[in-house]
């Protein structure tokens, strides 16, 4: 392949020219910025359920862990909403121009307790039919871990779900 007037091949020239490296590398940035703002709630999410799940546990006793999972889990997910609307509009996505704020706001409340449903199932089904019917499960994890674990598995499902589901509904078209 001849090289270009810029000393570079015709092939990345033409990608560079097309759009497609620009593209793909400004995707790739956002996808980063989404995982540094979904750690950082993830983090507070996780700390907040964590705490619940143990006051509950505490208060109530150990036959009430999957309530309590649910309650630490909804609680944690609930704030860390919240947080993640403000950075996620700060460092993630463009907004949507013709799309007023309480609207957006809206949709994304929407599209989170979507989320949240899908994280509720994840953390009911992983501590509740899994880990309680597994004998296994309960003598190699306790219910901080058992909480982790089905915490962990939420969090990549609904991570993906969150992105692709508001890149698709509250952020500017190009």
């Amino acid at each position: 392949m001849k090289p270009d007037a810029a000393g570079g091949s015709c092939l990345v020239s033409f990608r560079e020219k097309s759009g497609v490296l620009t593209d793909m590398n400004r995707l790739l940035a956002q996808i980063m910025k989404f995982g540094v703002v979904g750690v950082a709630c993830f983090l507070i999410d996780y700390v907040i359920g964590i705490v619940v799940l143990n006051i509950i546990l505490k208060l109530s006793g150990e036959q009430y862990f999957e309530l309590a999972s649910m309650a630490g889990s909804a609680l944690g997910f609930t704030v860390s909403v919240i947080i993640n609307y403000i950075l996620s509009f700060k460092f993630v996505f463009e907004r949507k121009e013709d799309l007023n704020r309480k609207a957006e706001f809206v949709v994304f409340i929407v599209l989170s307790v979507i989320g949240l449903g899908l994280n509720q199932f994840i953390i009911w089904v992983c501590v509740g039919p899994l880990y309680g019917n597994v004998a296994f499960l309960r003598r190699l994890l306790n219910y901080n871990f058992a909480y982790t674990g089905a915490k962990v598995v939420a969090t990549a499902v609904v991570m993906v779900y969150n992105f692709v589901s508001r890149k698709i509904f509250l952020e500017k078209k190009a």
